[in-house]
């Protein structure tokens, strides 16, 4: 079922399938629910078959939703509230699993440190360049917002498409951005300035979390992952080298979902690649 609600300048559009528990998606940046399924990275049927009402939704600006040309709404922050708005909608009072690909995973991080009552438990996919990787980050993105502005979305495609890939993704079909070119460069310039919230602030939700990354991705590094698996409490690292084993990601984050909610009283550490 297609659901639409108004917040903050835009209609934000979602799909609520399957019943039980509910849980949440985040996508990540430039790409929409649509554009990820057509990619064939994440299989969300193991997680419709578990008995789980599931919940995607396209970001501000990106596929079906709406957004305008503000920097600032495309921060971290300011996804998170959208994250938090969604789940007003949806009459959610319960904490919620919360799932979130790249920037949906620091959608997911930022609304969990501002309402940590409001989530049960995380799955975090490919988690992005952060704090002493996000600079050179923050400048591309820049960068690639001024092309836009001066030589057009065509240009910096072009551009896009001679740089390398993560040997571990490189069949997977590329599409352009989903923000229409008028917005584009305000959501890079938004991304650009975001991070995810420090270790110390994560550390402090003790909230459980599956970690799943793939390997030799320097927009998805491993440090990022290393890092949230160090100071979440009862964190699952999992690290994927094969385009097979991401596509088992989808029965990973099911059997999570099914399992009992850890505690710090019954539960250590659980970390592995």
């Amino acid at each position: 079922m297609e659901g639409r609600f108004r917040h903050r300048r835009a209609e934000l559009v979602y799909d609520d399938a399957g019943e039980g528990p509910p849980a949440v998606y985040a996508h990540g940046g430039l790409v929409s629910q649509a554009v990820e399924d057509r990619m064939g990275l994440f299989d969300w049927g193991p997680v419709l078959d578990r008995g789980r009402r599931l919940v995607r939704y396209d970001a501000r600006a990106h596929g079906r939703s709406t957004g305008e040309p503000v920097d600032s709404d495309y921060t971290y922050t300011s996804l998170a509230d959208d994250l938090l708005a969604l789940l007003d909608h949806l009459g959610v009072t319960e904490p919620i699993d919360a799932m979130g690909a790249s920037m949906g995973c620091g959608t997911v991080l930022h609304a969990a440190v501002q309402a940590p009552d409001r989530f049960s438990r995380l799955a975090l996919l490919i988690p992005p360049t952060a704090w002493t990787t996000r600079k050179a980050y923050a400048r591309t993105n820049q960068a690639s917002a001024d092309t836009i502005g001066r030589e057009g979305v065509d240009a910096w495609l072009a551009a896009k498409r001679e740089q390398p890939r993560p040997a571990v993704v490189a069949d997977v079909p590329i599409f352009p951005p989903t923000p229409a070119e008028r917005v584009l460069p305000s959501v890079l310039r938004g991304l650009a300035l975001s991070d995810l919230p420090s270790p110390a602030a994560i550390a402090a939700l003790r909230r459980p979390a599956l970690i799943l990354a793939w390997a030799d991705d320097p927009g998805h590094p491993l440090s990022t992952a290393q890092t949230l698996a160090d100071v979440l409490p009862h964190a699952d690292l999992h690290v994927s080298r094969t385009r097979a084993d991401i596509c088992m990601w989808g029965e990973r984050i099911a059997d999570y979902l099914t399992r009992p909610v850890p505690t710090d009283r019954n539960s250590g550490r659980d970390k592995q690649s």
